[in-house]
């Protein structure tokens, strides 16, 4: 019988090597996945902006090199670059609305500026990741997906209705709703490999149909060259950003935090699927992911095609239909995506399906979207609180999104350009959060040299902490005890030797209702401390020297989470009060 925890279907684990074939097998299932998303957001957001058809061909080529380098990129792990996982990249349907502004507000120059700007933002993100958990919150990151897919909702009903000159009425709607249905009965009823291909079929369904009624364009493959690359059209960089650039970077930014706070729940959800057993979230991988994407935000503002993003879905599905996390397949993967992108008839196929097609496909992909922003603020927990944070911010977002009634306070061209309902729900989402933040009781804090000569101020200031919240005395010696072996644990490695120096430890002490939530921060070379303790032995036996402040630290606290970062290590423990 398998052991809880235990993933036994995982037959490759990341580091492992599997047979080159098995990774070129796995790798063209993963390409599968993903073509079709990849082709279909690069045509909708560029026809959105009213771009030329040399334009369309060059960014659908550009985004297939771009996943090919940022894929292989997550595949690897040198230095603070990569998460070292099958994380498979592509363009992302939240950046939709605002690149597609962006092109037609100053052409793809301006959109390139703004992504190799924002780019920043995510390079930022990841050093900063431990200091912004607690205003990005999952509360936040949800509401924003929710806006993103509501306010991208207009686009994809807009391409329904479009079909060439002299179509039969009704033409569109009823291609549409035959893509619609069969996206939907292979979404609900489709398995194994049948669930593979399934955006292939549902795409086949609705581009059949569509040539019935004479509206899919086939001479564009047929003219098209088997293999080729498309005339280069870098956009350039603005270095003198006018009015447009300052009002729409707010937007970009505030949308690469929070599609770069996804990325972080995502690799967290690669992270799990990669191993066969259970242990804590390793950081250091997610900052090396998101890292690695504000390298493919760079490639795409180069290139002047939207940018790249972790497709966590489409990897974990990967990896939980084949067994397979090994990193040869991340690399397979890149040189399938390699090989395509010189295949001009391949590319001429995809960008030939029909608008109608491409918004009933796109309408699916929202209300997915929309549900897993649903999932990801309940996930964190609804209290009054953060109910108030999501209606505000969503109904505010809404209401301010496509209407003029910034256009008085700030003129036409910038006025418009404000009342985007993502940023406007953004910064309410943001300014609730953090108001709530601050007005919080302000925790306690201390800060000394990591070693265990701090342990008496640490034994005071815990001492302090007790009596503040008029805990007992039984309650006090399970604060101090648990802040001890804390210590303890985080001084001593792992087989015992003392790991101080010059790095510096800052304890905080936060209430938590009848609880107080200790957070130690320092620099230490330990193996997480959640993993190590949920090895330890159930068994009674004579436990090793290093050992003992684990078992102890597992009795005095209700829960540990260890958080492991480039550069900085978070323990948080959890102590209750006496009844």
């Amino acid at each position: 019988m398998a052991a809880a925890g235990v993933n036994e279907q995982l037959q490759y684990e990341p580091q492992e090597s599997c047979p080159p074939l098995l990774a070129l097998s796995v790798g063209l299932q993963g390409v599968v996945l993903v073509l079709a998303p990849t082709v279909l957001i690069v045509a909708i957001t560029v026809r959105a902006a009213s771009q030329d058809e040399g334009y369309l061909t060059w960014a659908v080529f550009a985004a297939l090199i771009i996943n090919a380098i940022i894929t292989a990129l997550q595949a690897n792990q040198f230095a603070r670059m990569g998460a070292g996982l099958v994380v498979i990249t592509g363009p992302t349907i939240q950046f939709v609305v605002v690149t597609a502004a962006a092109i037609a507000e100053g052409g793809p120059a301006l959109m390139a500026s703004l992504m190799l700007v924002s780019s920043l933002f995510q390079f930022a993100l990841a050093a900063w990741l431990p200091f912004l958990r607690r205003i990005i919150t999952p509360v936040v990151s949800g509401t924003v997906l929710m806006l993103i897919a509501v306010t991208v909702v207009p686009v994809a009903f807009a391409r329904l209705a479009e079909v060439p000159d002299g179509a039969p009425a009704g033409a569109g709607p009823v291609v549409a709703l035959a893509t619609l249905v069969a996206s939907t009965v292979l979404a609900l009823r489709a398995t194994g490999a049948w669930r593979l291909w399934s955006a292939f079929i549902s795409i086949g369904v609705g581009t059949a149909i569509a040539a019935a009624f004479g509206i899919y364009d086939l001479q564009r493959v047929i003219d098209a060259p088997w293999l080729g690359i498309p005339e280069a059209q870098f956009p350039g960089v603005d270095l003198t950003p006018g009015v447009e650039f300052w009002a729409l970077l707010p937007t970009f930014a505030i949308l690469t935090l929070v599609l770069g706070i996804k990325v972080i729940s995502d690799c967290m959800i690669i992270q799990q699927a990669s191993r066969r057993e259970a242990r804590a979230v390793d950081f250091r991988q997610i900052q090396g992911a998101v890292n690695a994407n504000g390298v493919g935000m760079v490639l795409a503002g180069i290139a002047g095609t939207p940018p790249t993003f972790a497709y966590s879905s489409f990897s974990v599905s990967l990896i939980s239909l084949t067994g397979v996390a090994a990193r040869r397949v991340g690399y397979a993967i890149a040189a399938i995506f390699l090989v395509l992108a010189f295949f001009s008839k391949f590319a001429a196929l995809l960008l030939s399906i029909p608008d109608p097609v491409m918004g009933a496909y796109l309408l699916l992909v929202l209300g997915l979207f929309f549900v897993g922003g649903m999932q990801t603020v309940v996930r964190d927990g609804l209290d009054a609180q953060k109910v108030l944070v999501v209606a505000l911010a969503f109904a505010v977002g809404l209401r301010v999104d496509g209407q003029d009634i910034l256009v008085d306070a700030f003129g036409e061209t910038l006025g418009s350009l404000l009342g985007n309902g993502v940023m406007a729900g953004t910064a309410v989402a943001i300014l609730l959060t953090a108001f709530i933040e601050w007005t919080n009781p302000r925790p306690e804090r201390l800060r000394a040299e990591l070693g265990m000569a701090a342990l008496p101020r640490i034994d005071e200031f815990l001492r302090g902490v007790a009596a503040g919240l008029n805990w007992n005395e039984a309650s006090t010696e399970r604060l101090r005890s648990a802040g001890e072996e804390t210590l303890s644990t985080l001084v001593m490695s792992e087989d015992g030797r003392s790991t101080t120096g010059e790095a510096r430890l800052t304890v905080t002490a936060r209430p938590a209702g009848a609880a107080v939530d200790l957070e130690f921060v320092a620099a230490t070379d330990q193996e997480n401390l959640e993993d190590r303790i949920a090895y330890l032995s159930t068994e009674l036996q004579i436990p090793e020297p290093n050992e003992i402040s684990l078992r102890l630290l597992r009795h005095y606290a209700s829960a540990v989470r260890h958080q492991k970062y480039h550069g900085l290590d978070i323990v948080t423990v959890r102590v209750e009060g006496s009844a």
